[in-house]
C-alpha cells in the first residue's frame, strides 16, 4: 500500500468518479473539481473535498489527476486562464488519465513545463470504472522515469499493471493501440456471433470451446456471451470508442501509417453513431448486423 497523498481530481465523470472513490477508499486526501456540482457533491458524501476552481485544486494538492473527455478540454484546463499552468510548480505532478492525441499531449506537457516547471505523466487507462474501483487498471504511461516513479505513489492504488512506455505521448500512443485491438475484436465478436447463429451453433459456448487456444482472449471470454445474449448493460459507449478511433486515425494520417482494417472499423463505428447508437453500449454494435441499427 502506498503512502497517502494529497490528490486533486479534475473531472468527475464516470471514470473520474471511480478514480476518486478508489483513492478515498485507499486513504488518500482527495479534492475534486467539476462543473457539474451534483457529481462533486456525490464524492463529497464519500469523504472528498470540493474545489471551488481549478486553481484551488492545483494550489492545495501535490498531485493533479485529469479525467477529461477531449484534448481541447485538457488544453483549456491546463493552459487556460488561472488553470493548472498558472498555479503549478516543480513540486507538483500532473497525471493525465484522459485519452487524447499523443501530439496534443506532447504540446500541452511541454507548455506546462515551460510555464511553471510542473511535470506531466500521461496515464491513459484500460479497464474502465470497474478496474478503477478494484485497483486493477492497466495504465500505459508516458514521461520521464523519475516522474513515473513519483506517479506510482498514487497510481499503485489504482493499477494492477502500470508500465512506462517512453517519454510524454508514448502512453497515449499505446492507448491508441489498445483501442485499435478492442475495436477490431469487438467487431469480430459481433460477426462471430452471427456466423455461429447462422450455422446452428450456440455462440455462448464459443468462449469455452476456444479457451486456451490461439483465438482465446480476455475480450472473448468477457464479451462473447454479452454479444450473444444482446446484453446491453453499460460497459463502454460506442461514441466514446469512435472518439478514440478518430484520434487514432488522425495520428495515422499525420504519420502516414497504413491501417486498412482499422479504417473499416472506424467507418462501422461512424455508421453506428449516425444510426443513433453513439450513447449506447458497445454490444449494441451487433444491431447493425441484426438489421436493427436505425
Amino acid at each position: 500500500m502506498s503512502t497517502k497523498q494529497n490528490v486533486a481530481v479534475i473531472g468527475a465523470g464516470i471514470m473520474g468518479t471511480a478514480i476518486s472513490t478508489r483513492l478515498l477508499e485507499m486513504g488518500h486526501a482527495v479534492m475534486v473539481f467539476d462543473l457539474d456540482t451534483a457529481k462533486v457533491e456525490s464524492l463529497v458524501s464519500k469523504g472528498a473535498k470540493a474545489a471551488s476552481s481549478v486553481a484551488k485544486a492545483v494550489q492545495d494538492n501535490d498531485y493533479v489527476i485529469l479525467s477529461l473527455n477531449h484534448a481541447n478540454i485538457v488544453r483549456a484546463v491546463v493552459l487556460g486562464e488561472d488553470g493548472v499552468a498558472a498555479n503549478g510548480s516543480a513540486e507538483k505532478l500532473l497525471i493525465d488519465m484522459s485519452s487524447i492525441d499523443p501530439v496534443d499531449t506532447v504540446d500541452i506537457a511541454t507548455k506546462l513545463n515551460d510555464a511553471c516547471q510542473m511535470k506531466w505523466v500521461d496515464c491513459p487507462l484500460s479497464g474502465g470504472a470497474p478496474g478503477a474501483l478494484s485497483g486493477k487498471l492497466t495504465v500505459m504511461a508516458g514521461g520521464d522515469q523519475e516522474d513515473f516513479a513519483r506517479a506510482k505513489a498514487v497510481m499503485d492504488d489504482l493499477c494492477a499493471n502500470f508500465t512506462l512506455m517512453g517519454p510524454n505521448g508514448a502512453g497515449q500512443t499505446t492507448k491508441l493501440i489498445n483501442q485499435l485491438f478492442c475495436a477490431v475484436i469487438f467487431q469480430s465478436l459481433a460477426e462471430a456471433v452471427k456466423v455461429a447463429e447462422a450455422g446452428g451453433v450456440d455462440p455462448k459456448l464459443i468462449p469455452q470451446a476456444l479457451a486456451g487456444g490461439r483465438a482465446d482472449s480476455n475480450l472473448l471470454q468477457e464479451f462473447m456471451v454479452k454479444f450473444a445474449e444482446r446484453d446491453y448493460t453499460p460497459t463502454g459507449r460506442i461514441g466514446n470508442m469512435l472518439k478514440d478511433l478518430d484520434a487514432l486515425q488522425a495520428f495515422t494520417m499525420k504519420t502516414k501509417t497504413p491501417t486498412p482494417m482499422t479504417g473499416q472499423v472506424v467507418e462501422i463505428h461512424r455508421l453506428l453513431v449516425a444510426a443513433g447508437l453513439g450513447d449506447k453500449d458497445t454490444v449494441e454494435m451487433i444491431k447493425l448486423l441484426d438489421g436493427q441499427a436505425s
